[in-house]
């Protein structure tokens, strides 16, 4: 069976259903910070099937306890935490509470009780580094200024250190581009709330006009000015994770690194891309204050390549192909 912390959140979902799909046994923990009960009625009701479900803040490591002393689990998938760069800059203490003492957490869970694989979702932020040829040999830039990036930097560490104490685990840490996109036909897909923290979701606001414009920054060292991202579609990711199970289940002592990235594009491009795609203008308003980011974050993904024979299917305009029909799905409702 295999535990997915922050199930019920966008990315989370998308990995039960697929873990459901390819007939695994799912139990599920979220503390709805991020997510809603509605998306378990939704997965139960697409699966056809019941998935358990726990309410709790992973932090609470007792509670925690309780759910691996339940479930027969022998995997976990950890994808529950705050992602924002922009956001941990405002808010820093809640970034290092909830990523560094979730993690921390999860292991003293797991290794009370005996699971011994994990994959755990990063970022290829974790680098530290603006660069378009990030890869698993670079060193980190600890001295990059964002609280999310130094939180996935000690949880990084944390990991590796826990590594090296137990010659039974069996660990993947997937350093993720940006994630979108939604199951085709609409089924499932990423629930935007009110105030989006991620630019597709802002984008889609705009393009079903219930939002004037989007505030576009344009300080970085780019063509456009703006800065250049690698998105990977969440269906893509979910492939990555079969793949990455199969790969653990094969070793006898691992922590390895992958970097997931797909194709590049400017966020300048990207709404332009938005606006083809579902025909409306996306509109654009000068940020007045620059925010400091990084400029550029891509990588080939060789690794993931020859080890796990993995490389992304679905374009950028797939992507936002099916971002759109679930956004208009849900819209009608």
């Amino acid at each position: 069976m295999i535990l997915v912390t922050g199930g019920l959140g966008y990315i989370g979902s998308h990995v039960v259903l697929s873990l459901l799909a390819q007939r695994q046994e799912v139990v599920i923990v979220d503390n709805l910070a991020n997510a809603s009960l509605d998306t378990l009625e939704r997965l139960e009701y697409i699966s056809r099937m019941y998935i358990p479900f726990t309410k709790i803040d992973i932090r609470n490591t007792p509670a925690l306890n309780k759910v691996f002393e339940q479930y027969s689990i022998d995997t976990v998938v950890h994808t529950a935490g705050f992602k924002s760069l922009e956001e941990s800059n405002l808010k820093p203490l809640e970034y290092y509470n909830d990523n560094v003492s979730c993690i921390m957490s999860l292991l003293r869970s797991m290794q009370r009780t005996g699971v011994r694989k994990l994959i755990h979702l990063s970022s290829l932020a974790v680098y530290g580094h603006s660069s378009l040829a990030l890869h698993e040999q670079l060193n980190f830039n600890y001295a990059y200024p964002n609280p999310y990036i130094k939180s996935q930097q000690f949880i990084e560490e944390i990991i590796q250190d826990t590594f090296k104490t137990d010659n039974e685990w069996k660990i993947a840490i997937l350093r993720l581009s940006n994630i979108a996109g939604a199951f085709e036909q609409g089924i499932l897909g990423e629930v935007v709330t009110q105030l989006p923290k991620n630019i597709v979701p802002l984008a889609m606001q705009v393009a079903a006009l219930q939002r004037d414009a989007i505030e576009l920054q344009r300080y970085a060292k780019t063509k456009d000015g703006t800065v250049e991202r690698s998105f990977v579609h969440v269906l893509d990711l979910c492939e990555v994770i079969q793949k990455v199970l199969l790969f653990l289940q094969k070793q006898v002592n691992v922590c390895e690194a992958f970097d997931i990235a797909g194709q590049v594009i400017s966020i300048q491009q990207l709404l332009a891309l938005v606006s083809e795609v579902t025909q409306v203008p996306i509109q654009t308003v000068e940020a007045n204050f620059p925010t400091i980011t990084l400029d550029c974050l891509g990588s080939s993904s060789q690794k993931a390549k020859n080890t796990l024979n993995w490389s992304v299917k679905r374009p950028i305009e797939k992507m936002i192909e099916d971002e759109w029909a679930f956004y208009r799905a849900v819209l009608q409702k």
